[in-house]
């Protein structure tokens, strides 16, 4: 789908390290800082997020030329950036943790901005947009005179969706969806003149008449939102999900909800597909396990960077399933996740692996190559016959598994008894999940459940005389 994401864009900057003794200056901790990683923030990780699920993405923003507009620039990479001319420094939002606990954040050229100018590209990437998401964190995009008439005019072909911010504009009339948080539509009910709001019905219901929106969901935390449209209320619940850091939840669904009503769905449907997909995009990990540009504390110069994050010493987890690792499943459930909670970033790919030839190992390496560990979901003996036959597998399953283990590239493998590994993936919720093949990442039959955790599916290309089912009938003819 040909999305536009129309926003202010942040830089977000973690510095993560450990502490282990408080400085002699002051009764305050000393950090011993492990890295240092930077990430799209604001519309940029609204982009970033829609970009991974595979939709062509083009972002109407403002860049600076700093330093920050430059990280920003390179954790884009495959996001279409339409920018006009820079008028303010990069709005910068650095977090300190020490472990997994946030410590303190710093803001740096976070003040209000001037209304930044806008180009013909900018104006024309919302005219051929699918889909439209406007991210608006105050700093001025939507105040835009062009850019407000245009998204006037795409209001009326396709569907917008709003996310507001309290220092930003008011939304055109006639978008689809806004979607303020609870806070934000209760403080805007009570600088209306609403004294005392008896909750998201009311606020919400205020906001619908104020900005003649199609829809108002308010997102009510861990609970879910309310949808409101004319003459109806719609409390739609959040999956149950373990939260360890919140941020990025009202991006992800933002962008999916424009996403599914640009696929047909009605408005229900589209909102509780969309409440669904922000819970899974935090139980992934949320936006930390996007980032995309690392720089390690010993390092004076932070190293080039690709799209994905490079391989790095994040967990020393090599062959769990068979040597044990003392509390850790031996699933590898527990191996993403100590990646994930180091930010590192979860790859997958499955299949049967029965005759292991260089075709696999090739796919296994590419695979391995974009990320920080790779778990292999292996189909069972009996998963294995119902797939291919009586005869098959030819190498049992426990065989397989250690012949995987033995190479470089394999950190775990996890085998499932179903005929797809959906299962499988919904427990590891992997940030890629890589297949070989000549097809497109679109095509795979998992892209729509990886997608809904905010991960992406990958493909590398196929290698032709190289299969097992080749091998197996050279091996019978030998025989």
């Amino acid at each position: 789908m040909r999305i536009t994401v129309v926003g202010d864009v942040l830089l977000d900057v973690d510095i993560n390290g450990t502490a282990t003794r408080l400085s002699p200056d002051a009764p305050v901790p000393v950090v011993d800082v492990a890295d240092v990683r930077r990430r799209a923030g604001g519309a940029g990780l609204v982009a970033t997020v829609l970009a991974q699920d595979g939709h062509s993405v083009s972002l109407v923003t403002a860049l600076s030329n700093d330093d920050g507009a430059s990280h920003l620039r390179r954790a884009l990479s495959g996001v279409s950036v339409l920018a006009g001319v820079p008028l303010a420094p990069t709005p910068t939002k650095t977090r300190v943790r020490i472990g997994a606990h946030p410590m303190v954040r710093f803001d740096q050229g976070c003040a209000q901005a001037p209304v930044p100018a806008s180009t013909g590209e900018m104006l024309a990437a919302i005219a051929s947009a699918e889909a439209i998401v406007v991210a608006d964190y105050g700093r001025g995009i939507t105040a835009n005179t062009e850019i407000r008439a245009a998204l006037a005019l795409a209001v009326r072909r396709v569907p917008v969706v709003w996310d507001p911010h309290p220092a930003g504009s008011e939304p055109v009339a006639g978008v689809a969806v806004v979607t303020p948080n609870l806070a934000e539509a209760m403080a805007a009910a009570k600088t209306a003149g609403i004294e005392s709001p008896t909750g998201a019905e009311e606020a919400g219901r205020y906001l619908l008449e104020k900005w003649g929106s199609g829809a108002v969901l308010v997102t009510t935390g861990e609970a879910g939102a309310l949808l409101l449209s004319a003459g109806a209320a719609l409390g739609i619940p959040a999956p149950r999900t373990n939260v360890s850091d919140p941020c990025g939840a009202g991006d992800r669904l933002a962008g999916s909800l424009a996403v599914h009503l640009g696929l047909g769905l009605d408005l229900e449907q589209a909102a509780a597909r969309a409440v669904e997909d922000a819970s899974a995009f935090l139980a992934a990990g949320g936006a930390a396990s996007l980032t995309v540009v690392t720089e390690a504390a010993a390092s004076d110069e932070a190293p080039e960077v690709s799209p994905v994050v490079e391989p790095g010493p994040v967990v020393e987890l090599k062959g769990l399933e068979l040597v044990g690792a003392g509390d850790l499943d031996p699933d590898g459930v527990q191996l993403a996740r100590a990646v994930r909670s180091r930010g590192g970033t979860v790859v997958a790919t499955g299949g049967c692996f029965d005759l292991l030839h260089a075709g696999h190992a090739r796919t296994l390496a590419a695979a391995r190559s974009m990320g920080d560990c790779l778990i292999v979901c292996l189909n069972s003996d009996e998963s294995v016959r119902r797939i291919k036959g009586a005869h098959r597998p030819i190498v049992s399953a426990e065989d397989r598994a250690e012949l995987l283990l033995a190479l470089e590239c394999v950190d775990a493998v996890m085998v499932f008894d179903e005929d797809t590994p959906e299962a499988c993936l919904t427990e590891i919720r992997p940030d890629i999940w890589v297949k070989g093949g000549d097809y497109t990442p679109e095509e795979l039959p998992e892209a729509r459940l990886v997608a809904g955790w905010g991960g992406r599916c990958v493909t590398v290309p196929f290698h032709p005389a190289r299969s097992t089912s080749g091998l197996a009938a050279a091996l019978a003819k030998v025989s």
